[in-house]
């Protein structure tokens, strides 16, 4: 029987519900399971400071302290990670697990199946995800996105009032619940059996293409063509903040200055130059925009 280990990291515990699907068809006595847990928690829900105050720190993959894992054991048949993205990156607490010596360690010839869980943006961490499981060692063999399939605006607004509020629930009663649907959490089983299968067998060559042929996997264009630039914006910001905010009353307006440049670049800049976008070069790209798709879909590393 093949030994697993799965670990991630969830903050308002819906990563946890996905992992749980995921793992149902698993015999349990192959899996060893185990939280990533900061040393200090982040608070939930957050403030609005708080939140944007995190951005630098996570564009930068800096690392932060977290509670020890007791492994039970240095090596493991396969390692599936469950993370989300923040701010176009991996969140800290999953930057740290993969810069950790010790789980580098583990991760060293090693297959590794990815499990995402987000708002709708996911291509820049995972690239981020897929050269640190590179530089340790290990193999991304799989990897399974669960995202919020509703509009870029709309998911934008709903996300912040659960984030914000500590409630998912229908905002005014009005926008749809946020974040991955139950539908979408409940299909992470149809990936578990499949990752199953190729668990039993060792074999995961074809692990990734079987995962796509489910159709459940897509990236919208408007996606792909804001995730291609707003990574660069984000570092600009994160390296000012950093190297500017020399005093936590300038970090907290540089910090401000850019919790504004965000939500005006969201929700009244992009919705124009995305229209622009659709109507002028995705005609005439269709190629390029496929094998953009096709390789971020993929698990191989550029």
């Amino acid at each position: 029987m093949a030994k697993i280990l799965v670990v991630n990291y969830s903050q308002t515990g819906q990563l946890n519900e996905i992992i749980d699907q995921f793992l149902a068809p698993f015999d349990s006595n192959s899996i060893e399971r185990h939280q990533i847990s900061p040393v200090t928690p982040y608070v939930f829900p957050w403030t609005t400071e708080e939140f944007f105050d995190k951005m630098p720190e996570c564009v930068e993959e800096d690392t932060i302290p977290l509670q020890s894992i007791p492994y039970t054991a240095d090596r493991y048949d396969m390692i599936v990670l469950g993370y989300q993205p923040w701010f176009l990156s991996p969140s800290p607490p999953v930057t740290s697990l993969l810069k950790d010596p010790t789980f580098q360690s583990i991760l060293r010839g090693t297959p590794v199946v990815t499990v995402i869980g987000g708002r709708n943006m996911w291509l820049n961490s995972q690239e981020s995800v897929k050269k640190l499981i590179k530089n340790a060692g290990g193999k991304l063999v799989g990897n399974i996105p669960l995202m919020d399939r509703t509009s870029n605006l709309i998911s934008a607004f709903t996300i912040l009032h659960w984030m914000l509020t500590g409630r998912k629930d229908r905002k005014w009663n009005i926008f749809p619940l946020p974040g991955v649907s139950d539908q979408d959490i409940r299909s992470a089983s149809q990936f578990g059996a499949i990752v199953n299968n190729a668990a039993a067998k060792s074999d995961y060559g074809n692990l990734q293409n079987e995962i796509l042929a489910t159709g459940l996997i897509e990236i919208p264009t408007d996606i792909l063509f804001i995730e291609q630039r707003a990574k660069k914006l984000f570092r600009i910001w994160a390296k000012l903040i950093k190297t500017k905010g020399t005093t936590p009353a300038k970090r907290k307006r540089l910090v401000g200055f850019f919790k504004y440049y965000l939500l005006i670049a969201l929700f009244m800049v992009a919705p124009v130059i995305l229209f622009v976008y659709n109507l002028l070069i995705v005609p005439f790209t269709g190629n390029a925009i496929k094998k953009k798709k096709q390789y971020f879909c993929g698990v191989e590393t550029k």
